[in-house]
């Protein structure tokens, strides 16, 4: 994978840019739709490749390796194939997923033990499994298994947890270098900053992850909840130590202002399931704020969502049809 920066702003960190992978470019500053199992929710993907026009989404590893299985994904010949897609996939490593499980799941050196959502049966994730899986669902852009801590937390048991992530990274990044793509094209391995809401886990952690050789690095654990001023102020603390010349992808991350505020920080890369998940529940993030059509007033209102809007949607369907189709 290749990144090249083509244009900075003078006034901020912002940047624009163009990742390069086995399976096209992508220019950057990129929001990857969150294709938790394969699909993006609510969807098509014709709307995906001609209207939204995205050049890269995000598998679940989790939800991928529960349902419908890494075999199924395996004899399909990766998950490019399984769903029809041709261009960028990135997939997490699962910590996330396994973070929300708190009850039903059990951190070790090893790894984590965990329940699954759908049968109850038992799995371990380990740094080593986590390659394996995301080696076999064939995604372009793989992640490190770390543990992402809640907050609030304390700052010991932020830089227990922090511990624990860079073991893992040691081995998952060692057992990257062992193995090799399935498919016929790159696959490249990104670590991960943690360290909660404290500047100095979160510059040590940032150093740390430095010493990986990669194709870019992420920074995760942040959006769980934290003030978002103090959000901004963990990532410009790792912003200035990541390699100017890698991509940052900033995990989970989110609403507009989110979104636009991380960008004048030097982040490139951002996933969230806000778009769809909100999308699907009637709100509505336009240019002119946000929209709930599951209010009473856009019963009647026959004009376009956005006459103006670049997406079809936008020009051509009325506030009083998607309402309708909102709360039928």
């Amino acid at each position: 994978m290749k990144f090249e920066v083509v244009k900075r702003d003078i006034s901020t960190s912002a940047r624009s840019g163009i990742i390069s992978t086995g399976h096209g470019a992508i220019e950057t500053p990129v929001f990857m739709p969150v294709g938790t199992a394969g699909t993006v929710k609510a969807v098509h993907q014709r709307e995906l490749r001609d209207d939204l026009n995205a050049k890269i989404i995000l598998g679940n590893t989790y939800h991928l390796y529960l349902r419908p299985g890494i075999e199924i994904i395996r004899q399909a010949g990766g998950l490019h194939r399984f769903m029809n897609w041709d261009r960028p996939i990135l997939t997490d490593s699962g910590g996330y997923q396994v973070f929300s499980l708190a009850n039903i799941r059990k951190l070790t050196e090893e790894g984590a033990m965990f329940s699954s959502h759908i049968d109850g049966s038992k799995h371990m994730f380990t740094p080593e499994s986590i390659v394996e899986i995301q080696r076999a669902i064939g995604a372009d852009i793989i992640m490190a298994l770390d543990e992402c801590t809640t907050w609030p937390s304390d700052h010991k048991t932020a830089k227990k947890s922090l511990d624990l992530t860079h073991q893992w990274l040691a081995r998952g990044a060692g057992h990257f270098e062992r193995t090799e793509p399935l498919y016929g094209h790159e696959q490249d391995f990104f670590p991960i900053v943690q360290g909660s809401v404290y500047k100095d886990l979160r510059e040590a952690s940032a150093h740390e992850i430095c010493s990986y050789p990669a194709g870019g690095y992420a920074i995760g654990g942040l959006s769980v909840g934290e003030p978002a001023e103090v959000m901004y102020e963990m990532v410009d603390a790792v912003t200035n130590i990541l390699p100017a010349d890698k991509p940052r992808y900033l995990m989970g991350v989110g609403t507009p202002v989110n979104l636009l505020e991380s960008i004048a920080l030097g982040i490139d890369m951002f996933d969230c399931v806000i778009p769809t998940r909100n999308g699907r529940n009637g709100m509505l993030f336009s240019r002119n704020g946000i929209m709930n059509m599951r209010n009473n007033k856009w019963k009647d209102d026959f004009t376009a969502l956005d006459p103006d809007g670049t997406c079809f949607v936008d020009r051509q369907y009325s506030k009083a049809y998607l309402r309708h189709l909102i709360i039928s």
